[in-house]
């Protein structure tokens, strides 16, 4: 495919005031991260709150962010869902507003088999046109997918051009890099891990942090690309509080705090996820001071 995804991609809230999706505020955001240098932007994914979208709601987001980004990076709209029915017609949704890839989480809650979660694949697929990227997070779901089922995939569905792998596990990433070479591009799918997974052949990262700070984010993919390991792990080392501090209760609880307590959004969130507690709004503002925000 001609598409290349490489360095930080941004898992976008979804900014919501009122109660309903705040697009001037999503506008905001995609500017934002523009202007800061991120590699790339994945709006109505797990930290765009996309279970609690609905489809009408899931297009405007898609759509805002496209028209703001203007083709200065790639869009990845989020279109999975655990009917493959669903999935097939929110990508076509996506591929006619102009999205430049999908992403598709695997099933959850129905536990598909190997076979079933490359049938899945394979019929969103030979059902759209645009280039599609996996996501494999087993602990937001039961299904995982293996690494010879990634190459299976590959081999039967030429527009399947890379896989988030949100497993956390450094291992399988290298599993998926040995047995698909670069015919399949692996993005790494949690933050504190980036360093590790671009060291066994992922070529960057889809971020929650970069909400918050993503040029810093970018900056790490950036060394390591350049194989200049000892900036990445220092660059790296310098947003291990903020990653910890992202992950302390659910996300995206703690990162829209941490963009609410910036005046970026609204302090919003939809049921059934709560508010961050006062002490987690304490500890991202926190670790936004030592990352240099003014806050």
């Amino acid at each position: 495919m001609s598409l290349t995804l490489e360095g930080a991609f941004t898992a976008l809230v979804t900014p919501f005031l009122h109660g309903e999706v705040d697009l001037n505020a999503l506008a905001g955001l995609v500017e934002f991260q523009i202007a800061d240098g991120i590699a790339g932007l994945v709006p109505v994914g797990t930290t765009g709150e996309s279970p609690t979208l609905t489809a009408v709601e899931a297009r405007e987001v898609i759509a805002t962010t496209i028209r703001v980004t203007r083709k200065r990076v790639p869009v990845i709209a989020g279109t999975g869902s655990n009917s493959t029915a669903e999935t097939i017609a929110r990508t076509r949704v996506a591929q006619e507003l102009g999205a430049d890839a999908a992403m598709i989480v695997m099933p959850y809650y129905n536990k598909p088999t190997q076979r079933g979660l490359a049938a899945h694949v394979k019929a969103v697929h030979d059902a759209t046109d645009i280039p599609l990227v996996l996501y494999n997070v087993p602990t937001r779901g039961t299904a995982d997918l293996a690494a010879e089922t990634v190459l299976e995939i590959a081999r039967a569905c030429p527009r399947v051009i890379a896989v988030k792998e949100a497993t956390g596990n450094i291992l399988r990433a290298q599993h998926i890099h040995a047995l698909c070479g670069d015919r399949v591009t692996v993005l790494c799918g949690d933050d504190a891990l980036t360093v590790g997974m671009m060291a066994v052949g992922a070529k960057g990262v889809i971020s929650v942090a970069s909400n918050v700070l993503p040029g810093a984010v970018a900056g790490v993919c950036r060394a390591m690309l350049k194989h200049d390991y000892a900036e990445a792990r220092r660059r790296q080392n310098a947003l291990l509080p903020l990653y910890d501090a992202m992950f302390v209760e659910t996300n995206p609880g703690p990162v829209k705090a941490a963009l609410a307590v910036m005046g970026r959004i609204a302090p919003e969130i939809r049921l059934p996820m709560a508010w961050a507690t006062e002490g987690t709004v304490q500890k991202v503002t926190a670790a936004l001071r030592d990352a240099g925000v003014d806050v």
